[in-house]
């Protein structure tokens, strides 16, 4: 009896997605719960298990096939008959070869006897790559004929990049559908908002100080570490308490303006950039977002986010500077209508009360959608944001 493997339920206004990888092949025995195959959807990456236990006897939907929720991807035998592990005879011995169908394809079409084979698969099943090999190795000559000699084929005429030792190379890379999606939001954004950028810099000493003075203890206590973000994130929540159009969204033709306080914090992962929500950041301590940033940003890596970790922020924050960005102009993660971009912290010359001193000091950006947002507005938030980030310990009060 065969079990279908259907694609499930992917989630909220998430119809489609991108078969990424098969973790098995055809003719591989299949336990009950192991995972067959990652399907790539707009924001997660979803892993389909198997329900019975039995031979993957055939794969519907390729690597990079588009598929759409309840639609088949492949098929499970339940028997160990199983057409794909099929038993062959051997006519001269009668005995029984295990291969897979595919091996008996390429078999038959070359002409080699696959009762021969040894078999490399589970339980000495021949596969395709031992036809291949056993076929390269063996392929007998003509009876009565010596092998030609091999005939040189002429020079080729050298090309100048060939002269010049250099290689011209090309590679042809499939977007994952994460990389399209983000292709596609990137460009909506900038086609939908009348998006501008203010900059601003941030003198960094005060939270260096304080981080340095009380990181052992921070860590003692609640077993995490003292980092930046949480001094940001803060400072974000101040800043849009005082101007909370920047905490807003356009419907129509009506602004929207939240009155709580979900931070996107972006993360970068081999698949592209994720966006994860903290939820009801002004609820949590320094400790908390701490946590709560490092555990999203794990589960982001190794793909284990859910559709609602991604949806329903309400302000987004991005930090180049790990990467050494000094300066950027960070894109808004749409219906958003402001997003802080960090940069890199950075030794500098700076004139302080009539003298020149040197301070760690970084550069910020905030870009921001000017249909709801005057100029006025956004300097002012990010005149705030500096104040709140400068002098910490209004960051209990504000934040």
């Amino acid at each position: 009896m065969a079990v279908e493997i259907k694609v499930p339920t992917l989630g909220e206004s998430i119809v489609e997605a991108t078969v990424g990888a098969w973790r098995k092949h055809e003719g591989d025995p299949i336990a009950a719960g192991e995972v067959l195959v990652e399907l790539e959807t707009d924001k997660v990456t979803v892993e389909v298990a198997a329900e019975e236990s039995g031979v993957l006897s055939r794969i519907l939907k390729p690597d990079g096939a588009v598929v759409t929720m309840g639609e088949t991807l492949g098929f499970i035998t339940e028997t160990a008959a199983a057409p794909v592990a099929a038993q062959l005879h051997d006519g001269a011995s009668g005995a029984r070869v295990m291969a897979t169908p595919v091996a008996r394809r390429v078999a038959e079409t070359q002409g080699v006897n696959i009762a021969a084979i040894p078999g490399s698969g589970p339980g000495g099943r021949v596969t395709k790559e031992d036809v291949l090999k056993r076929e390269g190795m063996h392929r007998p000559a003509p009876a009565d004929h010596a092998p030609p000699p091999p005939v040189s084929p002429p020079a080729p005429t050298p090309t100048p990049a060939a002269v010049s030792g250099e290689e011209r190379r090309e590679e042809r890379i499939r977007m994952s559908r994460r990389r399209q999606t983000i292709a596609a939001r990137l460009v909506e954004a900038q086609r939908t908002a009348a998006m501008l950028t203010t900059f601003n810099e941030i003198d960094m000493s005060a939270v260096i100080d304080l981080r340095k003075r009380h990181r052992d203890q921070f860590r003692e206590r609640h077993g995490i570490g003292l980092g930046f973000m949480s001094f940001f994130t803060k400072a974000v929540i101040g800043a849009l308490k005082a101007f909370p159009l920047l905490n807003a969204e356009i419907r129509g033709d009506d602004i929207i303006v939240k009155r709580y306080y979900d931070i996107g914090i972006a993360v970068s992962t081999d698949e592209g950039l994720v966006v994860p929500v903290l939820r009801d950041a002004d609820r949590l301590s320094f400790a908390e977002i701490e946590r709560g940033i490092e555990e999203l940003a794990r589960r982001a890596r190794e793909s284990k986010l859910t559709i609602a970790d991604l949806q329903g922020g309400t302000f987004t924050i991005t930090n180049g500077g790990i990467f050494g960005s000094l300066m950027s102009t960070p894109i808004l993660n749409t219906p958003q209508v402001g997003i802080l971009g960090m940069h890199k912290i950075q030794e500098r010359p700076v004139a302080l009360n009539g003298q020149v001193v040197i301070r760690p000091m970084m550069y910020v950006a905030l870009s921001y959608d000017h249909r709801i947002i005057d100029g006025r507005e956004a300097v002012s938030f990010l005149v705030r944001v500096k104040e709140l980030v400068e002098d910490p310990e209004r960051l209990l009060l504000e934040g």
